[in-house]
């Protein structure tokens, strides 16, 4: 999947209905890449900065299974 235009510099999305966050770089499956498509169309997700999974985490937001184990435990 390709990222998102207007999120072309960050890594990490979250969805502000279910507080997931979703690592772009890392959507392989069809099923992540459409409940992405289904956030950006009804504008429900928030961006971070920084853009890292720690910022994300402190602001409530758990990772998706898109997100490789290694990174939720080596920030």
């Amino acid at each position: 999947m390709s990222r998102p235009t207007r999120f072309e510099d960050f890594r990490y999305l979250g969805d502000k209905r279910s507080l997931l966050v979703y690592d772009l770089d890392a959507v392989h499956s069809p099923g992540a890449a459409a409940k992405l498509d289904e956030i950006l169309a009804l504008e429900c997700f928030a961006a971070f900065a920084p853009d890292t999974l720690a910022e994300a985490r402190n602001r409530g937001y758990r990772s998706d299974a898109s997100v490789a184990v290694d990174e939720v435990d080596g920030d």
